[in-house]
């Protein structure tokens, strides 16, 4: 076993009721060279029926051998102002998600790291012979130009953009769209994605959902539940 399965096969923490103060510490997940590997960032706050759907899609068509969920410790395009607490976050996507090929994780936290570019960037380094693929919603495309190192993290992994309900003209005609139309490959080739050397991206359409983290929130704190 190489260095990088060892470490990649190194047991995560528990995400079974974590307490607070090593919520943001859980391990990177277990991986293997040569996996295809879907990597889904967000907030999580809170998961929803959307981010389930986007897994699904994206393990069927693309494919892969797991997909991990992680969980950031804050989007630096959005204010930190009603942020549930990591654990909390963990713990209600490990609810949803309800798929063994599906993996929680909050190793940025661990790792400091913020930034799109930061996490991959290290996952790079750490998980050499992995085939990552980065997954986006197409509202995230519509301001993916708006990200550190937007065009770095094109050129280290392939993209999949999944459709989502009235963002897909936007996405396509936005900033990032246009500079890497070029790289933009067809629904068929999905299979071969993670295979891909970047930059690459692939937008499919599939069944889609309508539900939103914001949207959660805000219903949420209409009717006087806890966000």
């Amino acid at each position: 076993m190489s260095p990088s399965e060892r470490e990649g096969a190194a047991a995560r923490a528990p995400l079974r009721h974590p307490g607070p103060s090593s919520a943001a510490f859980v391990r990177l997940p277990r991986f293997a060279r040569g996996q295809a590997i879907g990597l889904l960032g967000g907030s999580f706050n809170p998961p929803h029926d959307g981010h389930r759907l986007i897994s699904e899609l994206a393990l069927r068509r693309l494919r892969l051998d797991r997909l991990w969920w992680l969980a950031t410790p804050g989007n630096p395009l959005k204010s930190a102002a009603g942020l549930t607490e990591m654990h909390a976050r963990l713990e209600a996507a490990e609810r949803l998600a309800r798929d063994p090929r599906i993996t929680i994780t909050g190793f940025e936290a661990e790792i400091g790291s913020r930034y799109t570019w930061d996490t991959i960037a290290w996952l790079e380094r750490r998980a050499a012979g992995v085939r990552f693929v980065w997954i986006m919603g197409a509202d995230n495309l519509s301001q993916f130009h708006l990200w550190r190192h937007w065009r770095a993290i094109a050129d280290l992994v392939p993209i999949l953009v999944v459709d989502r309900p009235g963002s897909t003209l936007r996405a396509l005609g936005s900033r990032a769209a246009h500079a890497l139309a070029r790289y933009r490959w067809p629904e068929s080739a999905a299979p071969n994605l993670a295979s891909l050397p970047p930059p690459a991206f692939v937008f499919l359409h599939g069944p889609r959902s309508s539900q939103s983290s914001t949207a959660l929130r805000r219903a949420a704190k209409l009717d006087g539940s806890p966000s």
